[in-house]
């Protein structure tokens, strides 16, 4: 028989058998058998932080930038609810991860006790799996049933909610772990696509005159960039990422032309737009991507490892294909080998037009001035950071405008962008350049927020201090939730309400906090304290003013032509 263990330990044992090596979360009363554990098991960390989100953050960037699950954890109450925005944004975005609340005893749930709160119902709508476990013998059962939904099909976040007695009480007759799970070995498989699905596709794909690869968030899950390019280049196909693509391939590659979506790049709406045949790539076509269905597209072969993805929207012009897209680019190039140089040259002069247009979007947002003084405009930011940044820099850009410019940003690896797309949730960008630095203390990571955003999770960088890395936080910095500002004033006569602050010196917070901070209002100044930064490898916070005028919404790299001149010509009459 084996020797009695708390539910507490098991649940740290499966932890770390299914190859969990951090937990980020606020400890309280009901989560100590658990947290407790941690101390004395190899190969697990805890890693507190000031706010609940967070710790959900953390855990969803971990998924992204690894594909392997991390777990966040939380007290029963106010500790579950706050979790909930950075488990929405993972469950969105398709990241892996454990979420862990522990409630109260398993008598007293669901009657008056201290925090009460109904766990599983809460947190069911934005996770793949939710359960309570309330009798220790069901502990390793539970988290086997997790993981797997975790990791299998499009991943996303599971919840396992634990009676407090379940994890403090001892399990007598405790199940073997295995150190490393069988299920690991396996859960991470995906599907090819069916002979005939792959025959059928070739014809198509051979036939048309200008297709285009449309690639989702399905190309970073996937780690699908060779495969895709290696397809792109054999059939003369060009490239556009959704927002929630981008960073899946290198925006410096000739058939790649940046992102299609709401806000996204005028130049690759305009290639999407010249489409006869979309290849739809690990893409949902959702509303952020489609302009909430109203995008007008050709026919559409639809690639997904899920198959209730597939057809859901533009169902009657949609040719499915259950499988990993990375596969299926390789098989796709194999089944085309014999007739793909002709369908190549037959393209060749719609590409040369398409690489000239990319050359003149490019210089449309060109730096004028390298040592303007500010205000600054955040194009010329973007800009003057790629410039200087390594090359292998993490560029992490919050919610609302420094996304959208960050569509100015040259990826030139892949897998080296991650933003909150389908959630939004703001608040995203520290916590995930905290959780980058864990996996690689070395790599540069550059965490791009507004002011906004900041404020929502300025906690956290005490954790940074705490944890370190190589990390160089920008504040592009407004005193107002800017993007929302610029929507008011674009719409409601330049009206606006809620959205401006007071002036925050976030360089003399940083220091406060234990991380260097300055305020930097030039671009040469901001170009020398970058490169500085990375080159000394320790935290850093720059708080950059920015130009307020200079509007996200109607900036002409953004802008589609046809947009434009509509624009123009109601200004005209």
């Amino acid at each position: 028989m084996s020797t009695p263990r708390t539910g507490g330990q098991v649940v740290v044992d499966m932890l770390t058998s299914l190859g969990v090596e951090y937990v980020f979360g606020v400890v309280g009363g009901q989560t100590l058998a658990i947290t407790d554990a941690i101390i004395d098991t190899p190969g697990i960390r805890l890693v507190h932080t000031r706010h609940e989100n967070a710790a959900a953050v953390m855990m969803d960037a971990y998924g992204r930038l690894t594909g392997k699950p991390a777990a966040c954890i939380s007290t029963t109450g106010p500790g579950a609810t706050n979790l909930l925005t950075g488990v929405g944004g993972a469950y969105r975005d398709s990241s892996p991860g454990f979420v862990i609340t522990c409630n109260n005893n398993g008598e007293n749930i669901h009657k008056d006790d201290a925090q009460n709160a109904d766990h599983v119902e809460l947190v069911k709508p934005l996770v793949k799996f939710s359960r309570l476990v309330a009798h220790g013998s069901s502990i390793k059962q539970a988290m086997e049933e997790a993981y797997v939904n975790a990791l299998t099909g499009n991943p996303g976040p599971v919840h396992l909610d634990f009676a407090r007695d379940t994890i403090e009480g001892y399990v007598e007759d405790p199940p073997e772990v295995p150190a490393v799970h069988p299920s690991r070995g396996w859960v991470t498989e995906r599907p090819s696509a069916s002979p005939v699905a792959l025959a059928r596709v070739a014809e198509r794909v051979l036939r048309a005159e200008r297709p285009v690869v449309w690639l989702g968030n399905g190309g970073n899950r996937a780690r699908g960039a060779d495969d895709v390019l290696a397809l792109a280049e054999a059939l003369g196909v060009p490239v556009v990422t959704t927002f929630n693509g981008i960073g899946s391939v290198p925006t410096t590659h000739p058939l790649v032309y940046g992102a299609v979506t709401r806000m996204g790049t005028a130049l690759a709406g305009d290639v999407l737009g010249d489409a006869d045949l979309v290849l739809a790539l690990g893409n949902s076509l959702n509303a952020v991507s489609t302009t909430r269905w109203r995008r007008a597209l050709p026919e559409i072969v639809q690639v997904d490892v899920d198959p209730t993805m597939i057809g859901r929207y533009y169902s009657e012009i949609t040719d499915g294909v259950v499988a990993d897209l990375g596969s299926f680019a390789r098989d796709l190039v194999t089944a085309t080998a014999g007739r793909a140089a002709d369908a190549k040259a037959g393209r060749a002069e719609w590409l040369a037009s398409l690489d000239t247009a990319r050359g003149a979007w490019w210089e449309g947002s060109a730096v004028a001035d390298a040592e303007a003084e500010g205000p600054l405009s955040p194009a010329d930011i973007v800009r003057t950071l790629r410039e200087v940044a390594p090359e292998d820099t993490l560029l992490i850009p919050d919610a609302g405008n420094p996304g959208v410019w960050s569509f100015l940003w040259e990826v030139r690896r892949p897998y080296s962008y991650i933003k909150p797309v389908g959630f939004g949730n703001m608040g995203f960008a520290l916590p995930s350049a905290i959780a980058a630095s864990l996996i690689d203390p070395d790599r540069p990571v550059l965490a791009l927020i507004g002011d906004g955003s900041l404020g929502m999770s300025l906690g956290e960088i005490e954790t940074l201090a705490r944890v370190g890395g190589n990390v160089c936080v920008v504040v592009l910095n407004d005193s107002s939730y800017g993007n929302i500002r610029q929507e008011q004033e674009l719409h409601f006569d330049g009206r606006t309400t809620g959205v401006d602050f007071g002036t925050v010196d976030f360089g003399m917070v940083a220091r406060a906090m234990g991380v260097d901070g300055e305020v930097v209002t030039g671009l040469g100044a901001l170009r020398k304290r970058v490169a500085e930064a990375f080159a000394e490898g320790g935290p850093v916070v720059l708080d950059v003013p920015i130009d307020r005028n200079v509007n996200a919404w109607t900036f002409p790299s953004f802008v589609a032509p046809k947009q434009r001149a509509d624009a123009e010509e109601m200004e005209e009459a």
